[in-house]
């Protein structure tokens, strides 16, 4: 078996064969592979790909056995693209740093800590004393998250423990562990919105997803709220979020995804229209919330552990898509693990 690490899959090349059990030859592309047959004769039934992205415009594509996603979004793969006994599986473990950096926003945001810092000085300690400014807490506070799924579960934990009162809108989402005070259906995401100190977006960017919070849901909002977005930028319509926190409608936002994003190693793009970075009430980081140590090594021990898994016929884990019935009736297990 071959498995093509295609783009930035690439980079971690040595990382899958340190968890592979499974002999197999792994084979690094070029980003542009993607999306282009130039490296498709190399690629045969019983391989594996590991990429980000992957479509053909020129309705050729190899067989292969699995797409493996390094990632949780989909949306840089073309689905109509797959070939019929291709399984799709993609890999989280991003939950826990994504949640660790929401708390880490809510936190600087209420108690400043960089602000404290700067007021500081050997030469002005007792007038800085005498002028202490109170600052905020997070505790007793209202996070509304838009999703509630694996992402918004662990901020959710995390959240609870801080003594935080939590609200989510998901349309399909249950809630075991009674982490949340309520869970609404998306019809009712003013009424959450008006509530909440905080709102973090933590759903998937979908057709439906797409522009939910326009200038209708940021005036909604509290004036003293503040929006954080650690899943997609389009989330959040790029005009009217600038507009709102020009005009100080919301109390600020920090944003971790972008609008544009460069394609290649020579690209360059703006991440927006409009330079939120310029705005005193906007925090603005290079999509980094997820982007730890330790992640590409808890993600390519998953997928690992996938490729093992169907090469010994077992289900696979994070099963997106499965082949087509006829496709491998007798070589791979498509059930849900």
């Amino acid at each position: 078996m071959k498995v093509f690490m295609i783009g930035e899959a690439a980079n971690h090349k040595d990382k899958l064969g340190a968890f592979l059990a499974t002999p197999c030859e792994i084979i690094p592309l070029p980003r542009e592979a993607a999306h282009s047959s130039d490296f498709d004769s190399a690629i045969t039934a019983d391989d594996v790909v590991v990429s980000l992205r992957f479509s053909r415009n020129d309705g050729a594509v190899p067989d292969f056995r699995l797409l493996h996603v390094p990632g949780a979004g989909l949306d840089g793969i073309d689905m109509a693209s797959l070939p019929s006994g291709a399984s799709l599986c993609n890999v989280f473990e991003h939950e826990i740093p994504i949640a660790e950096f929401v708390m880490a926003a809510m936190l600087n945001w209420e108690i400043r800590p960089d602000a404290l810092r700067g007021s500081f000085a050997t030469d002005t300690w007792s007038d800085v004393y005498r002028a202490r400014v109170p600052h905020g807490e997070i505790h007793g506070l209202t996070l509304g998250l838009i999703g509630f799924g694996r992402i918004g579960r662990t901020i959710a934990r995390r959240a609870a423990a801080f003594g935080m009162r939590i609200l989510a809108v998901d349309q399909f989402a249950a809630d075991p562990d009674g982490l949340a005070e309520a869970i609404l259906p998306p019809d009712r995401l003013p009424e959450m919105l008006a509530q909440s100190d905080f709102v973090v977006i933590a759903c998937p960017l979908t057709d439906g997803t797409r522009g939910l919070i326009g200038a209708p849901e940021l005036a909604a909002m509290k004036p003293t709220g503040v929006l954080i977005n650690v899943s997609r930028a389009p989330i959040a319509d790029e005009e009217a979020l600038y507009g709102a926190l020009q005009r100080q409608a919301i109390g600020g936002a920090v944003l971790d995804v972008w609008y544009g994003y460069p394609a290649g190693a020579d690209d360059r793009v703006a991440p927006a229209r409009f330079r939120f970075e310029d705005l005193p009430n906007a925090v603005c980081t290079p999509h980094s919330s997820a982007w730890t140590t330790r992640l590409p090594e808890r993600r390519y021990a998953f997928i690992a552990r996938n490729i093992d898994r169907l090469t010994a016929g077992e289900p696979l884990l994070n099963l997106v898509r499965a082949p087509a019935p006829a496709a491998r009736p007798a070589r791979q297990n498509t059930s849900f693990p």
